[in-house]
């Protein structure tokens, strides 16, 4: 057993879907002794910590599409323009006694070849990825731990709109329009582009995205 301040072991914590449960006063050496009892190939919880703050998270099937929508289109859009990414999903990245988290969605775009051959993430000598992608239906996400890992851009996608933050020197700033791809009205772009995937069909919508990206 883990010794977490709580009265039972948290690996048998069983989280329904959309279940979101916050633990506050947990040591680095717990939440790493609690990743490796579960072991790296499950797919939930989520778990996230930061400030000594552990986030587990259950996520819906209303959680779950968006960012993956969001992904998809990304690729699209960086394949028309023959830059290269690797999807690194849902990879749990840790910035020893600081931060460990698990985005919904993160992309390496900039430093795609540096890591295309890596299993594994070692903060201290590898980049964080260049993209992380949320979508917050059950959960809001905090970006200290995002802060601490230095991801360069974060998109959020809630409620049918979405935020851009972009990494400055003094932490995160909201922005109109996204580093990764500053010629493209992006804030309007993703939201039209979920409703029509919603409305016609993802590959559809893909396909169409893709045909019209080329064009251009």
């Amino acid at each position: 057993m883990i010794g977490f301040p709580v009265s039972f072991p948290i690996t048998t914590v069983n989280l329904s879907p959309g279940s979101h449960l916050l633990i506050e006063d947990v040591s680095w050496e717990q939440y790493e002794a609690l990743l490796e009892e579960l072991g790296s190939d499950r797919a939930i919880p989520r778990i996230n910590y930061c400030s000594r703050t552990l986030e587990l998270m259950s996520p819906l099937p209303a959680h779950e599409r968006p960012h993956r929508i969001i992904a998809d289109i990304v690729k699209v859009l960086l394949d028309v323009r023959d830059r290269d990414w690797e999807d690194f999903g849902s990879t749990t990245f840790r910035k020893p006694k600081k931060a460990g988290l698990e985005a919904d969605t993160c992309l390496y775009i900039e430093n795609a070849t540096q890591v295309r051959s890596l299993l594994r993430i070692d903060l201290d000598v590898d980049p964080p990825p260049d993209l992380a992608i949320e979508s917050d239906v059950t959960s809001k996400t905090t970006l200290d731990a995002y802060e601490a890992i230095a991801v360069p851009e974060v998109w959020i996608y809630e409620n049918n709109k979405l935020r851009i933050y972009i990494l400055q020197s003094e932490g995160y700033k909201l922005n109109q329009n996204s580093a990764i791809f500053p010629d493209l009205a992006i804030l309007e772009m993703i939201p039209r582009l979920i409703a029509q995937a919603y409305r016609e069909g993802t590959s559809q919508m893909l396909r169409q995205l893709r045909r019209e990206a080329i064009a251009v």
